[in-house]
């Protein structure tokens, strides 16, 4: 008896665990070319988000996110300075709002694209996620 019990507590841990990051499994990433960032850079900085859209964004799906390009993060230097950060990095995403979502300010049973992310890092650190939006 014991054993089927821990089998099957076996079993449900092995399905939560592969139905964590779904949604980030179907996240279309289209390439986008940098002059400022490395592909390993820009991928770098899409799992931030990916991760954070699955951990915080519930009832949402995040549909495609990719590299708003070198053009656009250079017009949000800004957001680096005032985060004491050295660079900035603008990323573009569309996504799912489905009418489980409990947060006001989406719109329930829609879709948003370019929604953007900006995120900054210092002297090689880790991308970090500082604001989000249209």
């Amino acid at each position: 008896m014991k054993r089927a019990v821990c089998t099957f507590i076996c079993i449900l841990f092995a399905f939560c665990l592969t139905a964590c990051g779904k949604n980030n499994m179907k996240v279309k990433t289209p390439k986008v070319s940098s002059e400022r960032y490395s592909p390993k850079e820009v991928s770098a900085a899409i799992d931030v988000i990916k991760d954070e859209f699955e951990r915080e964004w519930q009832g949402c799906t995040l549909q495609e996110i990719y590299y708003a390009g070198d053009e656009i993060s250079a017009d949000y230097q800004d957001w680096a300075n005032r985060n004491n950060a050295d660079e900035v990095i603008v990323l573009l995403s569309t996504f799912d709002v489905d009418d489980t979502c409990t947060d006001g300010s989406l719109n329930k049973n829609f879709t948003y694209s370019d929604w953007m992310w900006i995120l900054v890092k210092t002297n090689g650190g880790k991308w970090q996620h500082v604001d989000h939006g249209y």
